[in-house]
């Protein structure tokens, strides 16, 4: 009798489970790639991630809800947070062949701007991120970038 009935426990076990899976979907793992933004460092090292090596887990929680980023070239531009995001994730993969450095320029407990400098063969992008907490995270929140 002990038998049969450790026999339907797993067995309802195996089947509760198998729905549980079944019912996450293919949409659940990009939801549950939360990366931890606890500190200033964590997002900024982040951001680079994703902007330079095609990293595209959390990019979404990355950015304020507000966020504008805006390029200062010849013909300047002004990009919103769906607009970046989006064309983050299109670049998924992608790994920028340039030598990066970062330089915190102003560091407070609810804010920080870095200089984050991209060195290519032909040419240096300059990114001024903004970064503020948020709740309990490190978000960006404005970046600026000027090329020479």
């Amino acid at each position: 009798m002990k038998t049969l009935v450790k026999t339907f426990a797993a067995a309802a076990l195996i089947t509760v489970s198998t729905f549980a899976m079944a019912a996450e979907g293919p949409e659940a793992k990009a939801t549950k790639a939360n990366i931890i933004l606890s500190t200033a460092d964590f997002a900024l090292e982040h951001y680079v991630a994703v902007t330079t090596e095609g990293e595209s887990g959390g990019v979404e929680q990355l950015f304020t809800e507000d966020f504008n980023q805006k390029i200062q070239a010849s013909n300047a531009q002004n990009n919103n947070r769906s607009e970046v995001v989006k064309s983050l994730k299109k670049q998924k993969g992608e790994k920028l062949n340039c030598t990066v450095s970062t330089d915190i320029l102003e560091e407070s407990a609810d804010y920080m701007v870095a200089k984050v400098t991209l060195k290519f063969e032909n040419f240096t992008k300059t990114d001024l991120v903004t970064l503020e907490r948020v709740g309990n995270d490190w978000k960006v929140s404005k970046s600026i970038n000027s090329y020479k």
